[in-house]
């Protein structure tokens, strides 16, 4: 399975598009570039692999994986970038300003059951993050 995310920068946060094969899965938040500085910045355009993960905070959640000089890069809900997010990317329902999003929680679980049912096939998850 392939994943596509195609970016839109501002300063206060980046607005994303998620796609597989051409179709649109959801929209996605994330804090804005600042040169992959930990914590404050998105993760690089690049191409990337996910799997499942699980933490006491999170629950059964997608790490992404192969970040330079990043690591616990996840998939995760959120509704505020600057609030919610260390370099993490939240999938939304809808957008509602830069690194704003809505129904966070309900967009996370359809990526989330989509990804899970592939990794069970024992199929590869890439991420291909662009603009």
């Amino acid at each position: 399975m392939v994943l596509e995310l195609t970016r839109t920068y501002f300063p206060e946060g980046t607005n994303g598009k998620l796609e597989c094969e051409g179709k649109k899965i959801c929209n996605t938040i994330e804090l804005p570039w600042k040169k992959n500085v930990r914590r404050v910045s998105c993760i690089p355009e690049g191409k990337y692999f996910i799997k499942k993960r699980y933490s006491g905070k999170f629950g059964w959640h997608l790490e992404i994986l192969g970040v330079e000089n990043r690591s616990l890069i996840l998939f995760h809900p959120a509704n505020n970038a600057q609030k919610e997010l260390n370099g993490c990317i939240a999938p939304v329902t809808k957008l509602s300003g830069p690194g704003l999003g809505l129904m966070s929680r309900k967009a996370f679980k359809s990526l989330k059951d989509m990804v899970y049912k592939s990794l069970k096939r024992k199929e590869s998850v890439e991420l291909i993050v662009k603009s």
